[in-house]
Order: C-alpha cells, then structure tokens, then sequence
C-alpha cells in the first residue's frame, strides 16, 4: 500500500479493511497485507472498480471479451469472478444481472480522488495537505494497460492530480515552503512542459527564499520549451524572477 494511500485512510485502516489499489496495481490489500490477483481476473477487478462498483454483467462481458460471442464472454466472466473470489475474500457479489465490489469495499482512485476535490474545492483538512505522493509512479492508473476504458480514465485521474498537487503547493507556500517544493516537485517530474506545475514550483522556491533555485528551475522550463515547442514562458512567468532578473530576458 503507498504511504499516501495509507494515510488518506487514517482511522479507517484497521481488522478488515480492503482496499482496491489500482495506482501501480491492480492488487488488492486486506489489513494493508498485499494480495495479488490472479491474472484472468485482474481486468474484471479493475473494470468493475473504475465503474463505481456497480456494473451490468453484460456490459462488463462484452467490454472485457470483445472478439469471442457473448456466450463465451459470459463464460470468461463466471471463470474470472470465480478465481478472484477465491483468492481476494469474496470482493464482488454477483446476481444474474449485476456485479458489484461488495459493500466496504474502498477503491484507492476513489479516495485520491477525494483528496483531490478536497484541495481544489479550498476544503482541504490539515491531514489533506500533510500528505502528497512522494514520486510520479504514484499517479499511474493501472500501468501498462492500453485499453480504450483504461486510458481516458488513467488521463483524467493524472490532471486532476496534477492539479491538486499545484493547489497544495500553493497552499503551503507561506507557512511551510519546504513541503511546497516537494508537491510542486512532482507535478513538474510528471509533466515537464505544464506550465501551471513549473510555476508553482518556482512561486514555492521563492517563497522559501531560494531566488537562486527558482531562477534555475526557470532557466532549465525556458531551454526545454525552446527545444521541444519552439517557444517562450508566458509573459506572467517571467515576471516572477524580475526581482533577480532584473527586467531582462533570462539568458
């Protein structure tokens, strides 16, 4: 389990808790004690997770087994549920028509992305800003997987994180700068070229007093837009360093 997972769960972490973990997995955790998932069934697991824990069993079996007819989707779907049900604790009833993660059942995605609407709702705890992903790995929903039902969600997730962790930064740029370089440090190893990210780590290097650091991260944003995009900062950018820039151009 990811540290930040595990402290997003704070009092609910105790006998019997099962979490879903599809950042870096699928796998699941059962008292923060790693399960693998036996592989025919890591697609169900994950298919029924990412719709909310409810879905239609034709629906799951015609998306998951697209080239086979639908009875032996259906079959492929029996087989799966009935392996991961043996290894993972019963994790998703089922009756003729619908499968669901059964109740108590927590799905990491869900609880950062919480954390995330906390954040950028401006109702983040004092317990939502002592926690952020330590590295960029931390933002991958299912990786590897290349499915159509895969990637529109994992590139969802991603900017909503990415956006969180600059809100957070922002948020703790004045009374604890430090931890705002850190957020702000792995929105930009996620996305290099995102402005925003870039940005909020320079405003936290600044607000920490380190003129110097935040002159050199704009430095290295400037070379890396001219040699991928062919273009400048935005003008706002600039102006952060023209304390130490002095109005000119950054060389």
């Amino acid at each position: 389990m990811r540290d930040w997972v595990r402290a997003m769960l704070g009092d609910r972490l105790d006998a019997g808790t099962v979490v879903v973990h599809l950042l870096g997995g699928p796998f699941v955790s059962i008292d923060a004690r790693r399960i693998d998932v036996p592989e025919g069934s890591k697609r169900l697991l994950a298919f029924v997770a990412l719709n909310d824990g409810q879905v239609s069993r034709r629906h799951a079996a015609g998306t998951l087994w697209p080239d086979v007819v639908d009875l032996r989707a259906a079959g492929n779907l029996r087989s799966s549920l009935w392996r991961l049900n043996r290894t993972c604790a019963e994790l998703i009833e089922a009756d003729k028509a619908t499968l669901t993660l059964r109740d108590g059942v927590l799905v990491d995605a869900d609880l950062v992305s919480a954390w995330a609407d906390r954040l950028e709702a401006g109702t983040a705890t004092a317990a939502d800003l002592a926690v952020h992903p330590s590295g960029t790995a931390a933002l991958d929903l299912l990786p590897g997987w290349y499915d159509d039902w895969v990637l529109g969600e994992r590139d969802r997730l991603r900017q909503r994180l990415l956006h969180a962790l600059e809100v957070m930064s922002g948020r703790l740029a004045a009374d604890r700068p430090g931890e705002a370089v850190s957020a702000a440090l792995v929105a930009v190893a996620a996305e290099p070229l995102r402005e925003s990210a870039q940005r909020a780590l320079i405003e936290a290097h600044i607000a920490h007093g380190n003129w110097g650091e935040a002159a050199h991260q704009f430095a290295a944003y400037r070379r890396l837009l001219a040699d991928e995009l062919g273009v400048e900062p935005h003008p706002a950018l600039t102006g952060l360093l023209r304390p130490v820039l002095g109005g000119r151009r950054s060389a």
